[in-house]
């Protein structure tokens, strides 16, 4: 058996001037923590429940490596990081070209997407391959992966009944509200052949 930790990043801010003549995907790549942002990973991760954790996984974007890094610090363990964790892909330039019902539309059609984006479905399948992959190889039972919001609602959607808006189910029961926090954090326990036994949202 072993115990995944899908973790959600801290609060970022907005990009660094550094990065203001960059793509919308690099913006969204480079965002850093806030202090408070900071402050709110520390805060959690301080919690007992974060105690055995052996191996760090995380996203490749700079505010969920943040994350990982505070609590790898607290552990003294290194964070490996890994690009299929990373958020969904939007494919746009500018803003201009958002539709407004992206989000719903992507929601309700896992295969719908922008001529350069992700559909959701693209991203389940790079994070399950990721997954499937520490769940094979990794010696350690107890492990956490670091990530995004969107990315993580995409996965929960293999095992789980996931709301747009409300609440997510598993068994038939309510295990989320569906009111993502930053740091939000669900507990997963896997069987020797990868099936999901338990789910639980750690508050």
């Amino acid at each position: 058996m072993k115990i995944i930790y899908f973790i959600r990043h801290s609060q970022p801010g907005n990009c660094s001037t550094i990065f203001k003549n960059s793509s919308i995907q690099m913006k969204n790549e480079k965002k850093k923590l806030t202090k408070e942002g900071q402050k709110i990973a520390k805060d959690f991760f301080s919690k007992h429940e974060f105690d055995n954790i052996e191996e760090i996984y995380s996203s490749n974007y700079l505010r969920a490596y943040q994350t990982a890094k505070i609590l790898a610090k607290r552990l003294k363990l290194k964070v490996n990081v890994l690009p299929s964790f990373g958020e969904r892909k939007i494919g746009i330039k500018s803003w201009n070209e958002y539709p407004e019902d992206f989000e719903i539309h992507q929601f309700n059609d896992d295969e719908y997407k922008l001529d350069n984006g992700e559909s959701l479905k693209e991203v389940r399948e790079r994070e399950l391959k990721a997954l499937n992959t520490i769940l094979n190889e990794s010696t350690a039972s107890n492990i956490a992966i670091v990530f995004h919001s969107t990315a993580m609602m995409t996965l929960l959607k293999t095992w789980c009944k996931v709301s747009y808006d409300s609440d997510y189910y598993f068994n038939n029961k309510v295990f989320f509200n569906g009111k993502w926090d930053y740091c939000e954090t669900f507990k997963l326990e896997f069987d020797d052949n990868n099936n999901l036994l338990k789910i639980k949202n750690i508050k």
